[in-house]
């Protein structure tokens, strides 16, 4: 035994156990993420419970809880039907239940407002759509759904149309708003005041058509009853999707499974964010993930190759290396709280008053924005670029800088054709820790510039296409506004894993990008710091 600690074999397994705790760790957050989202769009079976009271109740068993000293075994049921019951779950004691069954003419509606119903279909009113009605009523449900649909998209396009509009009118107003400040010419303003008048007259034309269509669209109707037949007469336009899962097979249901996760990844977010899509704020995250690589490598390669080849040694340079080191554990929320007060209220106000004049009060990039959460969080990461780029300078054997300036080569040249391209893997490993802290963080961005829900992109087709001034969404903040803000956070559970588990998915694959990128780079150069 003395041999056998005197040769360290302890702390060698020491040191395995404390791996594998921490591998054990990383994959059990995973399999739990992986599990409570990737199961969220499956469609459950429906279940109808015969209370031993003579009620009756229909929904998605999500949960059983088991007989304790204070309570028997309890099932929790999904009952859906906010706007009926107050509430999306109830839990029941087992003792209480007759019995259970799942009624194939179950139904469930994905609303746009208030949840989703569970009921059994009633009856259709089909006015206004070229419809004939079928023995089917489910039939004709579904095809009546399909109808408005296409109708819905059709006046999706005058929305596009009318948005477009309202943008060049918008345009217009603020170069009219321009000129009258400059005191331009008057020609010139009545020339733009015409034009924006012609738009808006059009835009006025096709609001009212898109009203008057709108109106048309919400006369067919379905009317469903719930498990103790109460009724609820449905506009067919608030229904997303109607499904009967207790009569679809495996197939039918991956099909809607594979519907569900494409509407996550392409639509927008309904239901104060906790149905609908993700779209903006995937686009926001991964927007703002890009505009802060952008600021913060070559601030942070330019800083370390400074330090490293150029600075003097002596107490000065100690005094910044401790600098940069503490401000990479400085809380994130401090960098949040100076962005907003330099780049927002400073520089952004600044930028105001000499550009945009016209515009004050109303601030145009003395605001939130995309721009100033992006450099606010390069300014975090900062620190971890210089680090990192700083090591893998410091890699490079000093016969190698000899060699190139003894071969007449400057001190820049050798710098810039043999100590970066060595220093290469280093500096992508500075990177990649950048862009895996900045993507996760949430507190700075709530100060500059992220929202619950952005009204449109910080990219469009409107002149100049980029409009950094603009806020965003955000995944993380979107965890946080869900699971912590939501109104109903029980139902709103699974969203929260479901985007967690596809901001981690984001996360990996820049990450995974970035290290492949490395790993190329440390085979055609030859170190092995990294």
């Amino acid at each position: 035994m003395s041999t056998f600690r005197k040769q360290g074999e302890p702390k060698v397994w020491a040191t395995a156990a404390a791996l594998s705790a921490t591998l054990l760790m990383i994959a059990t957050l995973l399999v739990v993420v992986m599990v409570n989202g990737l199961g969220y769009f499956w469609p459950s079976d429906l279940t109808l419970a015969a209370l031993k009271d003579g009620s009756k109740l229909l929904g998605e068993r999500s949960a059983r809880e088991k007989a304790t000293a204070a309570h028997g075994e309890r099932l929790q049921f999904k009952v859906g039907n906010r706007d009926l019951y107050g509430q999306d779950y109830r839990w029941v004691d087992r003792t209480d239940i007759a019995s259970l069954s799942t009624p194939a003419d179950a139904v469930a509606l994905e609303r746009r407002e208030h949840g989703n119903f569970y009921g059994f279909l009633h009856s259709l009113s089909l006015e206004g759509l070229p419809l004939q009605p079928s023995p089917s009523l489910w039939a004709d449900l579904e095809k009546a759904l399909s109808l408005v649909a296409a109708s819905r998209d059709r006046l999706a396009g005058t929305e596009r149309e009318m948005s477009k509009l309202n943008g060049e009118a918008e345009s217009l107003r603020l170069k009219i708003q321009k000129l009258a400040y400059g005191k331009g010419d008057q020609a010139r303003i009545d020339d733009l005041t015409r034009r924006r008048d012609r738009l808006l007259t059009r835009f006025n034309t096709l609001l009212e058509r898109l009203n008057a269509e709108m109106e048309e669209l919400h006369k067919p109707k379905a009317l469903f009853t719930d498990a103790s037949g109460q009724e609820k007469e449905i506009p067919l336009l608030d229904i997303v999707r109607a499904w009967r899962p207790n009569d679809m097979g495996v197939p039918a249901k991956a099909a809607f499974y594979a519907g569900k996760v494409g509407e996550m990844l392409l639509d927008e977010p309904r239901e104060s964010n906790t149905e609908g899509g993700l779209f903006p704020a995937i686009f926001g995250t991964v927007m703002m993930v890009m505009l802060m690589s952008v600021f913060s490598l070559p601030f942070g390669v330019i800083a370390a190759v400074y330090l490293r080849e150029y600075a003097r040694e002596g107490v000065i340079l100690r005094l910044v290396r401790i600098a940069v080191n503490n401000l990479a554990g400085v809380p994130s929320i401090v960098y949040g709280v100076f962005g907003l007060g330099f780049f927002v209220y400073g520089i952004g106000s600044s930028i105001d008053a000499f550009f945009y004049p016209e515009r004050l009060p109303t601030p145009t990039f003395g605001t939130g924005g995309i721009l100033w959460a992006s450099l606010t969080l390069a300014l975090l990461t900062v620190p971890v670029v210089i680090v990192s780029t700083e090591e893998g300078l410091a890699s490079v054997p000093k016969g190698l800088r000899e060699g190139s300036l003894s071969l007449g080569a400057t001190k820049f040249q050798t710098l810039v054709r043999v100590v970066l391209p060595m220093a290469t893997p280093g500096i992508m490993t500075g990177m990649i820790l950048a862009m895996a802290r900045a993507a996760g963080e949430v507190a700075p961005l709530m100060l500059v510039g992220v929202v619950k829900l952005a009204p449109s992109l910080p990219i469009d087709g409107t002149f100049p296409f980029f409009h950094m001034d603009r806020k965003f969404m955000h995944l993380g903040f979107h965890i946080y506004d869900v699971g912590f803000q939501s109104p109903n956070v029980e139902a709103a559970k699974p969203m929260v894993f479901v985007t967690t588990l596809l901001l981690l998915a984001i996360v990996i694959t820049a990450t995974s990008t970035a290290i492949v990128i490395r790993n190329r780079m440390k085979q055609k150069y030859a170190t092995k710091a990294f």
